[in-house]
């Protein structure tokens, strides 16, 4: 890739609005989260590829959820099970999207979901920050998937990010990356975003990757405009139809009035970032005839 600015790579900032299990595991809730996100200007839904007995430890799959007031089964494998779709009915859901225009995405969390999900050849594959240091997803992706792939670095030490970029690079695909500033926490305070970090990903990775983005799991849209002026331009913001559903994401999520609003903050302010020309702009003009002292 030629060296570019991460503005210039992507001019118009990209808005992913994340339906992780917020479907609850019900394909026509996905596709009213699909039409919500489309109408509310998202640049992609996004969903979730697990196979949960390759994801999950034993332990983890045979242990009870954590709030058994949001589980959809019991253990927690038969949770996560319930709440997953079926290849055809991600092949649905993609051309759904298809039909209406909205990009189709989707993490995915092991080995053979990686597999499903190249076939389907979206726009691009995530790796969730949960098994971003998994290094047999990326060589999946790498050699089977030509699109961009998005990788999240919540819950990720510097040396750990350091050995997945150098496994990417193996494949020569670091010009295909998106790489994610992120805090895995649901909500996240303030505080804990530590949103300079993505100041860093850019003054480092600037001719490198494709592009920074930020996942952010907070609440409401003032973060997301910060991150926009410190170099993000992709932006995923979980998204849920209702905040009051059952489930443990909903209230770390954006309903669809509020990520109408984040898509049209985002868009704006990035306008508004550019360098001022010299001179008197046009727009100044009337003003400037009528008030401006003449030297």
């Amino acid at each position: 890739m030629s060296f570019k600015s991460f503005k210039e790579a992507c001019p118009v900032p990209v808005i992913v609005a994340e339906h992780c299990c917020n479907h609850m595991g019900d394909l026509d809730m996905a596709m009213q989260m699909i039409t919500a996100a489309k109408t509310a200007g998202a640049s992609y839904a996004k969903f979730q590829k697990w196979n949960a007995k390759e994801a999950l430890s034993t332990e983890h799959y045979h242990s009870p959820h954590p709030e058994s007031r949001n589980s959809f089964g019991e253990p927690y494998g038969k949770h996560r099970e319930n709440l997953e779709f079926s290849m055809d009915q991600h092949v649905i859901l993609k051309e759904y999207c298809d039909e209406i225009g909205i990009g189709y995405a989707s993490s995915v969390f092991d080995c053979a979901s990686a597999k499903q999900i190249t076939g389907l050849n979206p726009d691009y594959i995530k790796i969730p920050s949960q098994k971003n240091t998994n290094l047999e997803i990326y060589e999946i992706v790498c050699k089977e998937f030509s699109g961009d792939i998005h990788i999240s670095t919540g819950m990720t030490k510097e040396s750990e990010l350091d050995k997945i970029l150098e496994e990417v690079d193996k494949f020569n695909s670091l010009n295909r990356v998106i790489l994610y500033a992120a805090t895995s926490s649901y909500p996240c305070l303030f505080e804990d975003l530590y949103l300079l970090r993505i100041k860093e990903f850019v003054k480092k990775y600037q001719g490198v990757l494709k592009g920074i983005g930020f996942s952010g799991h907070h609440n409401g849209i003032a973060a997301d405009i910060a991150a926009l002026a410190l170099g993000a331009r992709y932006f995923e913001r979980h998204f849920t139809l209702d905040r009051t559903l059952k489930g443990t994401d909903h209230a770390a999520s954006l309903e669809p009035q509020g990520l109408g609003k984040l898509v049209r903050d985002i868009n704006n302010v990035n306008k508004a970032l550019e360098f001022r020309p010299d001179g008197i702009l046009n727009n100044e003009m009337d003003a400037y005839l009528k008030v401006k002292i003449q030297a």
